[in-house]
């Protein structure tokens, strides 16, 4: 069927269709009619055709005495208008028309899969930070916004649709774009904490903050947001309110970090002093120790020799008596008594024997109790590595650490009764650590 055919009452009938390339709301009219021309433009002849594309509504409004009302019509469709698919023609369609009279009804095309995204700028305005409200630094702001018709109804309802505008229509929703941004990325810095000197940082999240917002807002327009984009936040670095703010920014990092710095050296001292404190005690112990191993060392060397005292108090009071036995009177009136003295002397040997195995036992004794060193000094060393102080170590994990590389004849090093650190290779007793091997100190292969 072509754009308009003869009907049975002699006039025209319609082809109800749109067939424009890109839009989002469109308005019908007959051929040849322009808007608010005669009173044709909204008329239609009873049969006429309607067409809808997969995607779009076709919408009639009937302007009645008791209000507007409509018809939706959902592609895809394509069929002769008949109060059977239209439930709201059905009610106004009647004798007035007889059947074949022209009805007045406003068309509207709505493409619901028609996408729209609009670009936007906000020029420079001036935003402060909280905690220095007297530098304003100039901020501007710029990205896109995509939306489309969700509920159509609702849309309808809210929009003007005679001789819509698309144009006029984003203005509408670019207006309210800016002001949310603007005010949005104004009170950003105290109703979420951001410096101002760092909001290009939190563009992510000032986007998405904004995001929420608009979808409330463009719900008002019937329109559904789909994207929000804030792709650039630009502060105006040559303004002077920028240049103040950041030099008092600036003298506040740099006394910040200075007081982080003396507040480390403070601790590195405290912990210093403590490990001092901690060695004099560890060294104090040793010491009590040593005395101590010392003193029960003389102690049983004093008993052992007591003991063997005694003992040789013992065999010379019974030498004593034996040398009597050769005298005893057994019954030769007095006179001397060969067996008893000879059993003295057997006693005596045996006595002897037993006191000079004793003596020879103390001896060995006395000369091991002699001859036992002290217990060697525990010494040891605290060793600053990577700008710490490590340690204590002894002397075995120091030579350890020297054969590994962690220690070396340049690392600081420091010990109780050193007045500073000094490098290893200028105290005594590291110095063999740092002694290379003797050439043919190896032994070769064996045959």
């Amino acid at each position: 069927m072509g754009w308009f055919s003869k009907g049975k009452s002699g006039g025209t009938m319609n082809v109800i269709r749109c067939d424009e390339p890109e839009y989002l709301v469109w308005k019908w009219r007959p051929a040849g009619q322009d808007a608010n021309s005669t009173s044709r433009e909204n008329s239609i002849r009873w049969g006429s055709s309607l067409r809808v594309k997969d995607g779009e509504i076709a919408a009639f409004v009937y302007k009645q005495k008791d209000g507007t009302m409509q018809d939706f019509i959902e592609g895809p469709f394509d069929e002769i208008i008949k109060t059977a698919n239209f439930p709201v023609l059905s009610s106004i369609v009647g004798l007035a028309y007889g059947g074949d009279s022209p009805f007045q009804a406003e068309v509207y095309f709505i493409n619901l899969a028609g996408i729209i995204q609009i670009k936007f700028a906000v020029p420079y305005f001036d935003v402060v930070d909280p905690r220095y409200a007297d530098f304003a630094v100039p901020v501007a702001a710029g990205g896109s916004i995509t939306f489309n018709i969700a509920d159509y109804k609702a849309f309808i309802k809210l929009n003007r649709l005679i001789n819509f505008d698309l144009e006029a229509f984003k203005k509408q929703i670019k207006d309210v774009v800016i002001r949310r941004v603007k005010g949005i990325i104004t009170n950003a810095p105290i109703d979420n904490g951001v410096a101002l000197v760092q909001i290009e940082r939190k563009i992510d999240d000032i986007s998405d903050i904004i995001q929420g917002k608009l979808k409330d807002d463009l719900e008002s327009f019937g329109v559904n947001l789909k994207r929000f984009d804030l792709s650039r936040i630009e502060l105006d670095k040559e303004s002077e309110g920028w240049v103040e703010l950041r030099s008092v920014t600036a003298n506040i990092t740099q006394s910040t970090v200075k007081t982080q710095a003396d507040v480390n050296i403070q601790n590195l001292k405290d912990t210093q002093r403590i490990n001092t404190e901690n060695m004099e005690e560890t060294l104090r112990i040793q010491r009590e120790e040593a005395q101590r191993a010392q003193r029960l060392q003389t102690e049983t060397n004093f008993i052992g020799a007591h003991a063997l005292n005694q003992q040789a108090d013992v065999l010379k009071t019974g030498a004593q008596n034996l040398g009597q036995m050769g005298t005893m009177d057994m019954g030769h009136g007095g006179s001397m008594n060969p067996a008893g003295m000879m059993t003295g002397m057997m006693m005596g040997g045996a006595m002897g024997q037993q006191m000079a195995g004793m003596m020879n036992q103390m001896g060995q004794t006395v000369q091991n109790g002699m001859n036992t060193p002290p217990p060697m000094p525990n010494v040891s060393f605290f060793v600053a590595m990577n700008g710490q102080q490590t340690g204590p170590f002894n002397m075995q994990q120091l030579q350890q650490m020297a054969q590994t590389g962690q220690l070396t004849d340049q690392s600081l090093v420091w010990k109780q009764g050193m007045s500073q650190w000094a490098t290893a290779n200028t105290i005594p007793e590291l110095a063999s650590l740092f002694v290379p091997p003797v050439p043919g100190a190896t032994p070769p292969p064996m045959p």
